[in-house]
Parts: C-alpha cells; sequence; structure tokens
C-alpha cells in the first residue's frame, strides 16, 4: 500500500507504459511499439518530485518528457500554442503536466499528476506533487510509494520551510533515495559558490534524518542544462546529468531481487463461481505487496493464524508457480480456511507480523481541523477498514529544527506527529521501517469520508489479542 492512496487516485502497473508505443512520436523519436515492447523486462523507477511552490517541479518534468522523446507532436503543438496565447516568450514545459484548469490559471500544481516514460535503460513513472503547503497531503500521496524524490530548490531562494517539511516527509516515508535538484541555475549566472551553498545546507538537514542516500544536481530545467545531457554552462559540475543518474539508481525491485523479504499478501476479494467447471473453485484474489508466493509453499493466514499450504497460483486463466511482489494474483490454499477480504496470508515461519488491537504511528494530519484525543476516525490499512479512537498524541515534530515537543496533545494541519491509536478490530501489521505498504495506513473522517491523515506505523501496544 505504501500509504495506500495511490491505488484510488492513479493508475498502477506497466500497462500505461506499453499502450504509449501506440501513439504517434515525437519528431526525431526512435521509439516504436516493437522497442517499448523489448524493454517489458526494465525495471521501474517511481519518482516524486517535491519542494516549495515555484521552484520549477512540473517544468522539470516537462523538460524530461520532452528531451527525452517521450512526448507527441500533437502535445507539444498544444502545448506551444497555448504559451504564445499566455504571452509567452517561451515554451511553457509545465503545461505538460499541470492539466486541471485552476493549476494553468494560476501557474501551480494543485493535483498530483502521473506521467510515464521509458528510455533504452529504464522505465519511469513521475508524480508531481504540489508545492504548496495546504496541499502537503497531496505530495504524501504522490510520495508514498516513491523510490527516490526529487527535492527541488530554486537557486535565488535557497532552502525554504516546505523543502524541509516535504525533505522530512520523503525521511518519514523511507524513500529510499532522495536527490535534491538546484533548479533556475541560469537565474544566479551558474555560479558554483550558489549551488556549493545550497547542497552543503541541505547535506546537512539531511544528516539529521534518517535518509539513507543523497546527491545533488545543479540544473535549469527552463534551458535544458544538465537534465537529460550534462551542461557546457557549468563545467564545475562532474557528476553528469540527472537522467543518467535516475537511470542508474537502485529501485526497490533490485533491493527485492536480493531475498530474504518476508511474503505479505493483502486479500482483497474471495473468488467462489460456484457453477460450471469452476463449481468448487475457490481463490483469493490480492497483489502480492511484499515478498514472493510458490505453489507448495507453508503460509499463515491472518489474524487467525490458521496455517496451510499454497495449491494454486492463478492469472487470467493461467497457472503460475510463483507469484512476486506487485504481482495481482489468486491464491488457491490446500485446505478449506475461513478467509475473507482483510485477511492477510503470509509466509510461515519467516518473521511474521503482528496482530494487535493498539498501534503507534507517525501521523502527518492532513485536515483544517485538529487531531485530539479521543477523536474517533476509519482506519484503512491494506484491504481492511476498522473503527479507530485516538488515545493520545505523545509528541509534535519541528519541522525546522527536528526536535520534538513532549508536551503536544494535538495536531494542526500538515503537523506531524507521534499518536497512539485504538482499534476496534484486530489489525495485521508490520513496522513501516520493515515492509512499507504493511506498515501503513490513511486515516478517514467517519462523517464525511475524507482522508485526513497518513500514518506510518513504528510499534503495537496492549497485545491483548492472541492468535
Amino acid at each position: 500500500m505504501g500509504i495506500d492512496i495511490e491505488s484510488v487516485t492513479s493508475p498502477r502497473g506497466s500497462s500505461h507504459l506499453d499502450e504509449q508505443g501506440d501513439a504517434r512520436p515525437l519528431r526525431g523519436s526512435s521509439q516504436s511499439s516493437s522497442h517499448l515492447n523489448d524493454q517489458a523486462d526494465l525495471g521501474i523507477l517511481r519518482v516524486a518530485t517535491a519542494g516549495s511552490v515555484d521552484d520549477g517541479k512540473s517544468t522539470l518534468i516537462g523538460r524530461l518528457l520532452l528531451d527525452s522523446k517521450a512526448i507527441f507532436e500533437d502535445q507539444l503543438e498544444a502545448v506551444e500554442a497555448t504559451s504564445r496565447a499566455k504571452g509567452h516568450d517561451h515554451t511553457d514545459l509545465a503545461l505538460l503536466t499541470d492539466g486541471l484548469r485552476s493549476e494553468r490559471e494560476q501557474g501551480i500544481t494543485i493535483d498530483v499528476a502521473y506521467r510515464y516514460f521509458s528510455t533504452p535503460r529504464r522505465k519511469f513513472i513521475l508524480a508531481d506533487t504540489p508545492g504548496h503547503a495546504q496541499y502537503t497531503r497531496n505530495m504524501v500521496t504522490g510520495a508514498s510509494t516513491a523510490d527516490l524524490g526529487l527535492v527541488l530548490v530554486d537557486a535565488r531562494h535557497g532552502i525554504t520551510e516546505q523543502s524541509r517539511r516535504h525533505t522530512v516527509l520523503l525521511s518519514l516515508l523511507q524513500v529510499p533515495h532522495i536527490t535534491l535538484v538546484v533548479n533556475k541555475m541560469d537565474l544566479v549566472g551558474y555560479d558554483e559558490s550558489v549551488f556549493t551553498q545550497i547542497r552543503d545546507e541541505f547535506e546537512d538537514f539531511a544528516g539529521r534524518l534518517d535518509v539513507p542516500t543523497t546527491s545533488a544536481f545543479p540544473i535549469s530545467a527552463l534551458a535544458g542544462d544538465n537534465v537529460v545531457t550534462p551542461s557546457d554552462a557549468m563545467p564545475w559540475h562532474s557528476g553528469g546529468s540527472l537522467l543518467d543518474h535516475l537511470e542508474t539508481v537502485e529501485t526497490a525491485s533490485d533491493l527485492g531481487s536480493e531475498g530474504g523479504v518476508p511474503s505479505r499478501f493483502p486479500v482483497q476479494y474471495v473468488i467462489r463461481p460456484q457453477q460450471g467447471e469452476y463449481r468448487d473453485y475457490r481463490g483469493y484474489a490480492g497483489r502480492v505487496e511484499a515478498g514472493t508466493f510458490e505453489v507448495g509453499q507453508q503460509v499463515v493466514v491472518l489474524p487467525s493464524g490458521m496455517r496451510t499450504t499454497i495449491a494454486g497460483i492463478d492469472v487470467l486463466g493461467e497457472e503460475l508457480e510463483q507469484a512476486v511482489t506487485s504481482q495481482s494474483v489468486v491464491l488457491r490454499l490446500a485446505d478449506d480456511v475461513d478467509v475473507s477480504r482483510g485477511d492477510l496470508v503470509a509466509g510461515a515461519g519467516e518473521h511474521e507480523p503482528e496482530v494487535t488491537r493498539e498501534l503507534t504511528a507517525t501521523v502527518s494530519w492532513m485536515a483544517t481541523g485538529e487531531l485530539h484525543e479521543r477523536q474517533k476516525l476509519l482506519l484503512k490499512h491494506t484491504t481492511r477498514t476498522v473503527r479507530a479512537v485516538v488515545q493520545g498524541v505523545s509528541s509534535r515534530l519541528d519541522i525546522n529544527s527536528l526536535e520534538r515537543d513532549r508536551d503536544a496533545s494535538t495536531l494542526e494541519l500538515n503537523e506531524i506527529g507521534s499518536v497512539t491509536l485504538r482499534l476496534a478490530q484486530p489489525l495485521v501489521v508490520d513496522p513501516y521501517a520493515d515492509i512499507r505498504s504493511t506498515g501503513s495506513f490513511i486515516l478517514i473522517d467517519p462523517a464525511t469520508g475524507a482522508t485526513v491523515g497518513a500514518g506510518m506505523i513504528s510499534g503495537t501496544h496492549g497485545e491483548d489479542y492472541a492468535i
């Protein structure tokens, strides 16, 4: 899930990447449908932009799409015509991602825009997220499943409070790679000292967070410097282009291929045709969120704790011997076990998840009203939604100083803190640090159905529920 908002707000999987081969490519593009089909085995890198408003996030994505030959003639012609109508003396590449009328009128990003493209080395899913503090929740949505976060900074303004807030969120979401992109270097005369000062300040801030790896690039998204090709305007930068970095950085699938990841399969739907040749068929549909499952493997169904083995794995009428992370399949079990939506199948004997009715989590609060003790909410975790009550707020994080206010008792809009929740029904969870998909959740206002918070599980308490 990785904060399972994306399953509702954005397409998943690679089918959208494959479909672009049927469209008319940009002038000079060497891509064709057969070329894209040859890339079916390439890994996918999920990238989310972050940073303050007007730092050039949408323009950067537009430049990546344009210079990598990933847009089509009609798209470019429409953007050029709109740019002329607005009186611009340049092509406004931000229009390639800012599709809402209100976004184009105000020149800002409001909703998360997903764009897909590929190079001979890798496929990409780019999430262009808003920079306004008002839309921080949309940024969390886009970054929740990212492999890499691009923190854009305007070279003229340096690190801002919103830059820090987004970096903290990327850290809390445990995005494996965070890359600083100092944009608009053309407006400061490509001055190396400006880049160095911003980079050093960012690395000092990131060093106080739990950030696995960082890197930094000086660019001009408008002029195309150091985006797809190295720039002659900045000979002092020896780190190559941003696209080179994106093509070679280690992805989640690369990490997963090393093995050792516990298997997790939240059940979405029970398939019981009860007719024809499938009269006795019983399968459990869902998505492999972590690890792998194989025919004959011993598994445990939680929260019941019943143990059985996998009798078969089906996909679109075909039987597989193995299902891997991110693959949607139907599992058949050897025994008639009581399994329903919201249950979780895990590998037996592995590091099994915990079953709990009380948990502590880092919560990013996204509503105008405050989060407070004894507040009643709905909590959606993988495929299960349960009633929850806030037992208390133990601390609130200061975005700028990174210090925790231990006297805090509430969270306001866009604030982040440690919260304890009591659940009406048991959940099967992992710490977010171990598995993002089963260690995350969203909080929902039961009166309006609106998403009001996103949480990353740090621990469980009050184990009064036993298998």
